[in-house]
């Protein structure tokens, strides 16, 4: 890319700003200080700490909206991941009280729309894995009441009622209790997320789902075949749902050579007695000395935008948008190092010939649409039908 394509897409940004679909900085916080933003004020870059995102970086990166990953390990079950899920919940509410001239909580697609006429970062909160919910439609209810605007159905491992990407499947799909998951889900205006899940549980989510659907940090699995990423069949499905598949950054999804070496850096941690998933200053440090002796494969910014080629190509314009996983994971591609690196990727996507116009879709418009899409269903749906009190005992057995 060149110097002129880079000014271009900041130029873009200013414009139509990134939102991005997934950023872990809620647990990453928890795992450095216990939500303690006295020590990690995101006010000032905190890069020298080894966290991907902060409020200056999140500027010089044109970013627009963030949904907050309220994420959860899945080693926490039943009420201590729902206890868990809502002390995520409150660490986002504890950053919109705390930086009100830079954040603005969002619930709805005018809500995003006035954050960025105000020029504030629109916080919206993502739960990422049903396990959050306990099997409780009212719990789902109750986590949508806090603020949370999408759902991811799994993480790695299955849930009762859905089958993960990671796991052996049980369910081949959803069960009856996961399809009506997502009617209530359609039911109360909370976006259904398919990343993590596996393929049979997308293609029935998209069978069943009344409302655009999300990918909130998923890529290509044509590009790179890695059971985290979206089949062509189901890109394709996109556009009949209306939905959005965000494009991640994690260089283990995109990258084919990334996939063996993330398997033995995954290994070295639980012999350390470490969670793959650990990103505290000692697990890093782990992951770094494995890296010192095992040099690891590099995405770039370049292998992203092969990833967002084919997913317009299959999917159409309008159902792609950007989901980076940022305080997710160890590492990064060049170019994508933290959350400053957006225009980077739109400075590459603009060499490659991407009209403004797509990419103003690309970065803002898709997300906003979709919402205010599962808005709309909602409105419709909520004046028909009242609330689920079905149990997964009456419907699984």
């Amino acid at each position: 890319m060149t110097s002129a394509h880079l000014e271009r897409a900041r130029e873009l940004l200013a414009a139509h700003p990134v939102v991005d679909g997934h950023n872990d900085l809620p647990w990453a916080l928890r795992e450095h200080v216990r939500y303690d933003l006295d020590r990690r004020d995101i006010a000032a870059d905190q890069s020298a700490t080894g966290l991907h995102t902060d409020l200056p970086r999140m500027r010089a990166g044109g970013v627009g909206a963030q949904f907050w990953s309220v994420y959860v390990r899945t080693d926490m079950a039943g009420d201590e991941a729902v206890s868990a899920t809502l002390e995520q919940i409150d660490i986002v509410r504890q950053m919109a009280d705390r930086y009100p001239g830079e954040l603005r909580l969002a619930l709805t697609a005018d809500d995003m729309e006035a954050a960025r006429t105000e020029g504030r970062i629109a916080s919206l909160m993502g739960a990422e894995g049903g396990h959050s919910i306990n099997n409780s439609l009212a719990t789902l209810r109750a986590l949508h009441r806090l603020g949370v605007r999408y759902m991811t159905l799994t993480h790695n491992d299955n849930v009762a009622w859905a089958d993960s990407a990671t796991d052996t499947p049980v369910a081949n799909g959803l069960t009856r209790f996961g399809e009506e998951v997502v009617r209530e889900m359609n039911r109360i205006g909370m976006l259904v997320d398919l990343s993590h899940v596996s393929a049979d549980t997308m293609r029935d989510a998209l069978r069943v789902t009344e409302a655009p659907v999300i990918f909130s940090h998923s890529s290509s699995r044509a590009v790179c075949d890695h059971p985290r990423n979206v089949p062509d069949d189901v890109l394709a499905a996109l556009a009949a749902n209306g939905g959005v598949a965000m494009a991640t950054f994690v260089p283990k999804f995109i990258l084919p050579a990334a996939v063996e070496w993330t398997r033995a850096a995954d290994e070295n941690m639980r012999a350390h007695g470490l969670h793959p998933l650990d990103r505290s200053p000692e697990g890093m440090a782990v992951h770094h000395a494995f890296e010192a002796t095992n040099p690891r494969p590099r995405a770039t910014a370049s292998t992203v935008a092969d990833h967002l080629d084919h997913m317009r190509e299959v999917a159409g314009v309008d159902h792609i948008g950007i989901g980076g996983d940022f305080d997710g994971t160890a590492f990064t591609p060049d170019g994508l190092a933290d959350v400053s690196g957006y225009p980077n990727l739109i400075a590459e996507l603009l060499r490659r010939g991407w009209s403004e116009g797509d990419l103003a879709k690309l970065t803002w418009g898709n997300a906003v649409r979709v919402l205010r899409a599962c808005e709309d269903v909602a409105a419709d749906l909520g004046s028909r039908r009242g609330p689920s009190i079905a149990t997964i005992e009456q419907l699984d057995g």
